[in-house]
């Protein structure tokens, strides 16, 4: 079910599988069926209220799998027991600590603005992992570290680098400007949205946070996920359209099915277009 050139598949939630050149890339493992409990942390849980696009056994050999955070709807009990114990998976010292007592081999922690490369065939993929924040105040230090990133893909030595953000489940603050400052042509941005809160306070950004990140960071081109797989996303995605066109028609923005995948090949021709 999944292109073999590159591209962005939506799996569901913030579930993406990335191909690019040699490589192939999971984002934040959430395969629960519609129904199930996922428990968050803390206390939280909730039932997933839509069906995932593929289970583990439906994806092509994976070269490492990019974890933002440790919450069930990010990495769940099936991932957990479907994984490969020796693949390789990129997110923050927290959850690579918990990873490594439950027997996966080969976390790789990194702290902010730290980076880790994959190399294959003469091209490159650098991760480097970007300010995130789940919230603010008390429950800021309560939920677990976020791990934003940035992927440079450079196919051949020499070619300008494709550059994709994936937020995390970040609110909106004053260190996500450095990412900008740092990467100031980012072709793709993947949003987690959803708006959802917590004690009233928000843990991920709704439309209105979604419409000024897109202003601060200037993407080319933007996918939401993380919008609409549990009760407690409360923002609803057709927000974020309206507010995003409203505050920076410049982004495309490209709204996925479940299962729908956007080519990263006319990324990658609008990228070395002067």
């Amino acid at each position: 079910m999944f292109p073999s050139q590159d591209s962005l598949t939506f799996v569901g939630t913030a579930t993406t599988l990335v191909r690019l050149g040699p490589f192939s890339l999971l984002t934040d493992p959430n395969f629960l069926h519609r129904g199930q409990w996922s428990y968050f942390g803390q206390g939280l849980a909730s039932r997933r209220r839509t069906e995932p696009a593929a289970q583990p056994a439906d994806l092509p050999p994976l070269d490492a799998v990019v974890l933002s955070h440790l919450h069930g709807d990010h990495f769940d009990r099936i991932a957990r027991r479907k994984l490969a114990p020796d693949l390789p998976i990129v997110t923050t010292g927290h959850a690579a600590k918990w990873l490594s007592k439950r027997g996966f081999r080969e976390p790789v922690a990194l702290s902010t603005w730290s980076q880790h490369t994959l190399a294959a065939r003469g091209a490159t993929l650098t991760i480097t992992a970007v300010p995130a924040r789940h919230s603010t105040g008390l429950l800021g230090k309560v939920l677990p570290p976020v791990m934003g990133s940035v992927w440079e893909y450079i196919a051949a030595p020499g070619a300008r680098p494709l550059r994709i953000y994936v937020s995390g489940d970040t609110i909106l603050h004053d260190e996500l400007r450095e990412i900008g400052e740092r990467f100031p042509e980012l072709d793709l941005a993947v949003l987690h949205l959803g708006g959802t809160r917590v004690l009233g306070a928000l843990v991920s950004m709704d439309d209105r946070q979604g419409g000024a990140l897109l202003e601060l960071l200037d993407p080319a081109h933007a996918v939401p996920v993380h919008f609409d797989d549990y009760r407690n996303f409360t923002s609803p995605v057709s927000n974020f359209l309206v507010e995003a066109a409203r505050r920076h028609p410049a982004t495309r923005i490209r709204l996925l099915r479940r299962g729908e995948s956007l080519p990263l090949t006319e990324l990658a021709r609008t990228a070395e277009t002067p």
